[in-house]
């Protein structure tokens, strides 16, 4: 209790909008920064406070750095970082539809989705609310983010999707396997239309 404390106290001022999962753990609280440094000390020190081990923290920490800068490469067209870090087998399934037995709106590949970063398609993309479970060489993320789209409709330009995205660790370096939307997308005329849903 008194490692939580202090990481209460530590953190006192920001916001909550991010949780650690671990099986050794139970969900341990931390407090979203945003500055990355700071967002990864934080991670670090708060998985290590609740007794996990040290390789949980560090893989976690490298997991949500990937997963933020997934989302800078996509928004910048840098498909060179997208290529070096996807898996050729990668799958993004779009819309909720599969949750309720329908198919999905749409499946991309790693060559398909590529075409949409080449495009720059995506504007930005916000995470937040994301937890990390840690399985050895494999990372699960879950949360949901908030991003915009050129060349849309207006009351679609705007989204809001919740997902679970895998990772595995291969030759020493973590690599994006899959992302599937399990709430959403949302869609809305402003940010604000969609920040909360």
């Amino acid at each position: 209790m008194e490692g939580r404390d202090k990481l209460s106290a530590m953190n006192a001022n920001r916001p909550v909008r991010e949780l650690v999962y671990h099986p050794a753990l139970q969900f341990v609280s931390r407090r979203y920064a945003t500055n990355s440094r700071t967002l990864i000390s934080s991670l670090v020190a708060s998985v290590l406070m609740a007794g996990a081990p040290a390789w949980a923290a560090d893989a976690a920490a490298q997991v949500l750095e990937l997963e933020r800068n997934l989302g800078s490469a996509i928004c910048q067209g840098d498909t060179a970082f997208y290529d070096r870090v996807t898996a050729d087998d990668f799958v993004m399934t779009h819309s909720d539809r599969w949750t309720t037995g329908g198919q999905p709106l749409l499946v991309d590949d790693k060559a398909s989705f590529r075409k949409r970063i080449e495009n720059r398609s995506y504007v930005s993309m916000d995470f937040d609310s994301v937890k990390v479970e840690m399985h050895g060489d494999l990372a699960i993320t879950y949360g949901r983010y908030v991003s915009n789209m050129r060349g849309v409709a207006p009351d679609r330009a705007w989204f809001s999707v919740w997902y679970e995205k895998v990772y595995a660790k291969r030759n020493g370096q973590w690599i994006y396997l899959s992302h599937r939307t399990v709430h959403g997308a949302t869609y809305g005329t402003t940010r604000e239309a969609v920040a909360d849903k």
